[in-house]
């Protein structure tokens, strides 16, 4: 038995999500990215969000950058699944004020590692 025949018989085909292949995919994100920015204006007067739209705008940018080096369809897939999923609950008013505000949480302070300032903190 040759080693590309074992090699193709081991690796498994793994089916697809929603898209088949990158331009399907990165239209359906295209799409989506449209979706919360035509939603963002209702969404920040229905909810009374302390911020601005333009700034409610650059958040929605950020996050959707955040996510601009994944190149796995499947994991593309699951975050557009997910960013519907975050839109049906933010337009259906099941997210409230509070919810929406932690896009805006400040930076957490990493956990203390050594001996002294896990005293000084109080933690164990």
């Amino acid at each position: 038995m040759s080693a590309g025949k074992i090699i193709n018989e081991s690796v498994q085909y793994v089916r697809p999500l929603l898209s088949m292949n990158h331009q399907e995919a990165h239209r359906k994100v295209l799409k989506l990215y449209k979706t919360w920015y035509r939603q963002l204006p209702q969404t920040v007067y229905e909810c009374d969000i302390p911020k601005s739209l333009e700034q409610c705008r650059q958040k929605l940018r950020e996050e959707f950058l955040k996510h601009r080096n994944v190149t796995d369809l499947r994991v593309i897939d699951m975050l557009v699944i997910k960013g519907q999923m975050e839109l049906k609950e933010t337009s259906a008013k099941w997210k409230q004020k509070s919810h929406l505000m932690r896009y805006w949480k400040d930076t957490q302070v990493p956990k203390a590692q050594d001996f002294l300032s896990k005293f000084y903190t109080g933690h164990d």
